[in-house]
């Protein structure tokens, strides 16, 4: 009789638990819903404004239903390329010239002799200044996907975030050689690129610099392929990088230093070439929330060209 009596009261012990954890379970009133886990990133977009170095000069509003990638040349002209051509604008956003593309822009830089280079998903169009078209050329590989060209001399740096590879080809289109593959027993780690965003440009010391944004870092190549340098900054603060996948986009300046933007976290901000921060240049707040592909340039006064593509705008950034 007492065994029984034992086991009615623990099966009327554990339905009166199971009862209190359902009612724990499904209420909703005061009970908080926030996964610990995850970071909350409107808490960081928020910039003090000591941090902030420029402020926005100008605006030019782009007629195009897509914009996707920004130069400047040695002149200042702007170009802008977008989803049908390459708009060649002056330095105060007068449009001069319209270039008709194949396939929608990914990436364009221009030559010191005025050539300009086109990256069109697998392809490469070289333009002469005026617009007539000197050669084009493949990239082969079945998931090639061009998102940035540096040019040096005759050589062609070419970022595909599809092979997750650089390829150096000479300014008439023959392959020379691949760049930044895993190579342990050298120190290479290989590019991580989660998302299309790969982004190279060439150093005050005419060196190689590549973003690993998998890795949030920097990465500098002579053209032999040898990795010379790199920094990487992994951080949730202003200082650093965060994400699966940043920063997206790069341009330099004069002095070195490097201009990032970011997604996720949208902001542009300014590093030392040794990889340490400086300041902000546009904080989160400016751009819409889920801004992706925001593009850099910068001219010969140190302005920073930033490509809104969401807001279909040039906006330009100079020091406070």
């Amino acid at each position: 009789m007492k065994n029984k009596l034992i086991l009615w009261l623990s099966v009327v012990l554990l339905i009166v638990l199971i009862a209190f954890m359902a009612k724990d379970l499904f209420k909703t009133g005061n009970v908080s819903q926030e996964n610990v886990y995850e970071y909350d990133l409107n808490s960081l977009r928020h910039v003090d404004a000591s941090k902030i170095s420029h402020k926005e000069s100008k605006q030019i509003k782009i007629d195009a239903d897509e914009i996707h990638t920004i130069a400047v040349d040695q002149d200042d002209n702007i170009y802008v390329g977008t989803d049908k051509n390459v708009l060649v604008l002056n330095s105060e956003g007068k449009q001069i010239n319209s270039l008709k593309l194949r396939q929608a822009a990914s990436c364009i830089t221009v030559m010191e002799n005025g050539n300009i280079l086109v990256g069109m998903s697998n392809r490469i169009d070289i333009r002469k200044p005026n617009g007539s078209l000197r050669n084009s050329f493949v990239v082969k590989g079945d998931r090639t996907y061009i998102t940035s060209i540096a040019v040096q001399d005759t050589n062609v740096f070419i970022a595909d975030a599809g092979q997750k590879i650089i390829h150096h080809y000479s300014i008439d289109g023959i392959k020379i050689k691949e760049i930044g593959e895993e190579n342990r027993a050298e120190g290479i780690k290989g590019f991580v690129i989660p998302s299309p965003y790969f982004d190279l440009l060439i150093g005050r010391q005419g060196e190689l610099w590549a973003v690993n944004p998998g890795r949030h870092a920097f990465e500098a190549y002579n053209f032999k392929g040898e990795q010379i340098s790199s920094w990487n900054r992994t951080s949730m603060s202003v200082e650093g990088f965060s994400g699966c996948c940043n920063p997206s986009n790069i341009a330099i300046l004069s002095d070195g230093s490097f201009v990032t933007a970011e997604k996720g976290l949208e902001r542009v901000k300014i590093h030392l070439p040794s990889g340490d921060f400086k300041s902000v240049v546009a904080a989160p707040d400016l751009f819409e929330p889920g801004t992706v592909g925001i593009d850099l340039a910068v001219d010969s006064e140190d302005r920073i060209l930033v490509l809104d593509p969401v807001k279909r705008l040039i906006r330009i950034f100079e020091a406070k």
